[in-house]
């Protein structure tokens, strides 16, 4: 799936919990000069010659089996594998004129002709026409996560999901569409996406919390000074008054799931770290976030927890700034599979 995140001001100074950047849908152009193929039409042409037969101990098109280990993988590492080649399989596939939006739709097709349900691109971004969130989870979720029967986290208890979510919203969604202990595959409806899958649990964590209001028509805006590109990394930083946070949270006081420890006492800002891979625009949910604030007087270090709201899950804590005095924010970040440490530094300068 594809996403971008929001620029310009409306990543810094959110009103109430939501401190971080909302993702929407990034629409990809294709190429004017030529049309993109099918998926289907990729595999007839170029990979199914491997795949039909299971040449060269090629996962054969329909080896559920065989596919299952690959599909746990996501489809951004099995892309890379693909346009990269790995092991007898050149790089992609042989044949230099597929574009890598039709390896993706070639690989989700054959995923899906082995027992998969991954979402196909079109025009390179994921189809817009998905049941919504709310819609799968009244008419499916609910049945054990309304109630918390066999122990289901409920709809809208944050503190019964934040666990869950510890190592990021990947393997979350990965448990649900494999099912878990009482929970079946899919929740117990074979049809759902993917992508579906993570919808019902953001907005599941998401329920009770006030909704951000709408972003302003797109227009030419200068450079953002809240958002880095640092080693194909998206990095966006947001901050939020603990006083708007909570004055928030007493307009959801009769939800008691909502309840978030605020500190008390004047300063306090929740500082929040969205991140997307910038060559894929997919969110990042299983990094490792650490911030370092300095005045240059006095340093505070801490390690940033997960935070799901929106649609999206990002990284915060809590920090403590004096009204006057300029910061240097310094995060640093480290992702799986990337080697060492992404740092970005940002300036603020508190009111």
């Amino acid at each position: 799936m594809r996403t971008q995140a929001r620029s310009g001001s409306a990543l810094a100074l959110l009103p109430a919990i939501v401190v971080f950047a909302t993702l929407s849908a990034f629409s990809g152009a294709a190429d004017a000069q030529r049309k993109e193929r099918l998926g289907k039409e990729v595999v007839d042409a170029v990979c199914g010659a491997c795949h039909v037969p299971g040449k060269d101990k090629a996962p054969k098109i329909g080896d559920a089996k065989a596919w299952a280990g690959r599909a746990s993988q996501g489809l951004t590492a099995l892309t890379d594998h693909a346009l990269k080649g790995i092991r007898n399989m050149p790089a992609h596939g042989g044949s230099s004129g597929v574009s890598d939006i039709e390896i993706e739709r070639a690989i989700i097709y054959m995923v899906n002709r082995s027992g998969g349900h991954w979402v196909e691109p079109v025009g390179g971004a994921t189809p817009a026409v998905v049941r919504s969130s709310e819609m799968i989870v009244q008419n499916q979720c609910a049945k054990c996560h309304q109630s918390g029967q066999d122990g289901a986290p409920k709809i809208g208890d944050r503190p019964a999901w934040i666990p869950r979510l510890k190592k990021g919203l990947d393997p979350l969604v990965a448990s649900a569409i494999h099912g878990h202990g009482p929970m079946p595959a899919r929740g117990g409806m074979p049809d759902l996406s993917d992508q579906e899958i993570r919808g019902a649990i953001v907005y599941m964590f998401n329920y009770g919390l006030p909704a951000t209001p709408p972003a302003p028509a797109a227009r030419a805006m200068p450079a953002d000074p809240h958002h880095k590109l640092v080693s194909g990394t998206d990095i966006y930083l947001g901050m939020v008054r603990a006083e708007a946070m909570r004055a928030a949270q007493a307009q959801v006081k009769k939800t008691s799931a909502a309840k978030v420890d605020i500190p008390s006492g004047k300063g306090y800002y929740h500082l929040n770290i969205s991140l997307a891979d910038n060559k894929s625009q997919v969110p990042v949910t299983d990094a490792q976030v650490k911030v370092r604030v300095s005045d240059g007087m006095t340093t505070e270090s801490k390690a940033l927890g997960l935070v799901a709201a929106n649609n999206a899950v990002s990284y915060g804590n809590f920090f403590r700034f004096s009204s006057g005095n300029a910061y240097n924010i310094t995060a640093e970040i480290r992702r799986p599979g990337v080697a060492g440490a992404i740092e970005a530094k940002f300036d603020f300068k508190a009111p």
